[in-house]
């Protein structure tokens, strides 16, 4: 009977360990990424990965781990698992940010020096276009629908509707300062657009690609030149998105319904990146001045943990 148990034991650790949620953020200044067991609130290891390391993301099928290092001028391809590398992307010059498209057999690539979206075959490895769009693009998403590319220009304050199909522009649509970061909800019918320098987001309607409303943030005791929004997430209901507000140190919580801002949460120093838990009970923030992840139980909407993770974390990719 104590074999049994003990076997049970076991077999149970072992499971716990297998099935544990794993979180991969960037650290800029360490080029290297961050590996957390965030059910414990635990840094396990750093992996060096490149020079500049900034977005991150991982494939649909979670088998691999991909990482924009962007003075590497390259996209590097990690398994996983064992986060060895097994390749790179010719990404062109200073990848920043990246999108995957849904059916994951496509990237698209923000160049911001040189104005361009880069398309990547992934099958093949191998650059299939590059699009000419606004100045300094950095914000790109893929519509869960895989109808639209959005690459989002900070210096022109525009974001550029790309049609998948064709791969050229159809539209484009003014938005405010610096937009950051970009988008869809689950159901493709709304584009978000963080606006840095302006301190909004704009929510833009996909059929008429036009404004359907501007949120703003106040905080009572910061500057409005703090809040300075960049990362978004939206949950998978479209009940509430989490916005991320840079130097104001904050995460806002917006009722994606009626855009009213229900709170602020107080998080590490300027957060730029959020992303949920593979369930969608937790979220995650990349703190870049104070060098942590944040953990928020997103039913009480209370942080729960801070974890040191190394100096300047800046993307988040989570795998289940």
């Amino acid at each position: 009977m104590k074999f049994k148990i003990l076997a049970f034991a076991l077999t149970a650790t072992f499971f716990n360990i297998s099935h544990a949620e794993t979180v991969f953020v960037t650290l800029e200044k360490d080029n290297a990424i961050a590996i957390l067991n965030p059910v414990d609130g635990k840094l396990l290891k750093t992996v060096p990965v490149g020079k500049r390391p900034r977005g991150i993301a991982l494939s649909p099928d979670k088998k691999l781990l991909y990482v924009a290092t962007s003075d590497d001028n390259t996209i590097k391809i990690f398994d996983a698992e064992t986060l060895k590398q097994t390749g790179k992307l010719p990404s062109g010059e200073d990848p920043e940010t990246f999108a995957l498209s849904p059916t994951g057999d496509k990237m698209y690539v923000s160049n911001e020096d040189d104005s361009l979206v880069t398309v990547i075959d992934l099958a093949k490895k191998k650059v299939s276009k590059q699009i000419k769009v606004g100045v300094e693009p950095e914000g790109i998403c893929v519509s869960p629908d895989n109808q639209w590319i959005i690459s989002a220009s900070e210096t022109t304050n525009m974001v550029h509707w790309i049609d998948v199909k064709t791969q050229t522009i159809v539209e484009n649509t003014l938005v405010d300062a610096r937009p950051r970061f970009v988008t869809f909800t689950p159901d493709s019918s709304q584009l978000w657009v963080t606006s840095e320098m302006a301190g909004t987001l704009m929510v833009l309607d996909a059929k008429t690609k036009q404004p359907i409303k501007t949120i703003s943030f106040a905080i009572q005791g910061v500057p409005n030149d703090k809040i300075q929004p960049v990362g978004v997430a939206i949950d998978k209901e479209r009940k509430r998105a989490y916005v991320a507000l840079g130097t104001a140190n904050r995460v806002a919580v917006v009722n994606a319904q009626t855009f009213e801002v229900e709170k602020y949460l107080l998080v590490g120093s300027r957060v730029w990146n959020v992303a949920f838990s593979s369930d969608e009970k937790r979220l995650y923030t990349a703190n870049g001045l104070s060098n942590d992840v944040s953990i928020i139980d997103l039913e009480s909407q209370v942080v729960t943990k801070s974890v040191g993770v190394g100096n300047y974390p800046w993307g988040l990719a989570v795998k289940p």
